[in-house]
C-alpha cells in the first residue's frame, strides 16, 4: 500500500478518535491537531515526517505517534506541580526551529545552548513529560534559575552506560536508554569532560534526535564520513529530530561541524 498524508490523517484519526476530541487538518502546513475538548489543549502532529517513518518502519511508526498522543494528551488533563516533584525535572535538547511558545501561545521556559540546539525544561510524568513554560512557573511561584539547577542536577543522576564500535579505526560511542533524556545527557560537563579523556583524535559529539547521544573519537577522515551519514539517518528516522550537524567539543565548547564530504569540512 502507498501512504500518503491524506491516508495517513485518515488512519491516525481513525486510532484516536474518542468522545470530546475535535481533529483539525492544516492542509498548508500538512499538520494534524488533535484537541481535548474539556481542556481546549492540544496536540499538533506534522504528517509528513510520520509518511516517511511509515515507509521504514510500517504500522511501528503509527503505533508510536498514537502512543504519543494518547500518553500526551492525557497528562494535559492532569494538573501539574512542581513542588514536591524536583526530582521529575529534566532538561530537553530541541533545535532551535522548536516553537518557543505553547499552542496556546504560552511562553515556555527555555535558553540557547549552541547555533543548532535550544535546552527546554520538562516535567517527567513517567511514561511523558510536559515542557515547563512560565504560567506554570508564576503559578508555583518558582524563579526559573532554580528549574535550571534542578534540572542540570538531575540529568548529571542519569546512566552514562554507553555501547561502543568501532570503524576504520574510528571509535563510536552510543548513549541509547530511550528514557527521553539520552540527547539531554549533551549537558553533562563531567561526562562530556570523562569522554574527553578517552578521545585520543578529535572528539565529536551528535545529537540527531532525542533518544540518542553519539560520541566519537575521529582518527580519519573515514570518521568524519560516517558520522555524517549515521547522523543523516538517525536525524530522520527519529521520533524527535534535532539536529543532523555534529559538533566538535574542545575546551568545554562545542561547535558545530558542516561535513560536506570526503576531506570537506568546515
Amino acid at each position: 500500500m502507498k501512504m500518503d498524508s491524506i491516508k495517513m490523517k485518515r488512519e491516525l484519526e481513525k486510532r484516536l478518535q474518542r468522545p470530546g476530541r475535535t481533529f483539525t487538518y492544516d492542509k498548508k502546513n500538512d499538520q494534524l491537531r488533535i484537541v481535548n475538548e474539556e481542556t481546549g489543549k492540544g496536540i499538533t502532529i506534522s504528517l509528513p515526517g510520520i509518511v516517511g517513518k511509515w515507509e521504514e518502519q510500517k504500522e511501528k511508526a503509527i503505533d508510536s505517534v498514537v502512543y504519543y498522543v494518547e500518553e500526551g494528551l492525557q497528562a494535559m488533563v492532569e494538573p501539574l506541580k512542581l513542588d514536591g516533584h524536583e526530582k521529575r525535572i529534566f532538561p530537553v535538547i530541541r533545535s532551535t526551529s522548536f516553537p518557543t511558545s505553547s499552542q496556546e501561545n504560552v511562553e515556555l521556559l527555555y535558553d540557547e545552548h549552541t547555533a543548532e540546539t535550544r535546552i527546554y525544561y520538562a516535567l517527567d510524568l513517567d511514561k511523558t513529560y510536559r515542557l515547563i513554560d512560565e504560567q506554570l512557573l508564576a503559578k508555583e511561584g518558582w524563579d526559573r534559575n532554580r528549574i535550571k539547577e534542578i534540572a542540570l542536577f538531575n540529568v548529571r543522576s542519569l546512566s552514562t552506560e554507553t555501547k561502543v564500535d568501532q570503524v576504520a579505526g574510528n571509535t563510536f560511542y552510543f548513549l541509547n536508554k530511550n528514557d527521553g533524556y539520552d540527547a539531554s545527557r549533551i549537558l553533562n560537563e563531567s561526562f562530556l569532560k570523562e569522554m574527553e579523556q578517552k578521545i585520543t583524535g578529535t572528539m565529536a559529539v551528535g545529537v540527531p534526535h532525542q533518544d540518542v547521544l553519539i560520541i566519537v573519537d575521529i582518527q580519519n577522515d573515514t570518521g568524519y564520513d560516517v558520522l555524517a551519514q549515521m547522523m543523516m539517518s538517525f536525524f530522520a528516522s527519529g521520533r524527535v529530530p534535532i539536529t543532523a550537524l555534529s559538533f566538535i567539543y574542545e575546551n568545554g565548547e562545542l561547535d558545530p561541524i558542516f561535513i560536506l564530504g570526503k576531506n570537506k569540512k568546515r
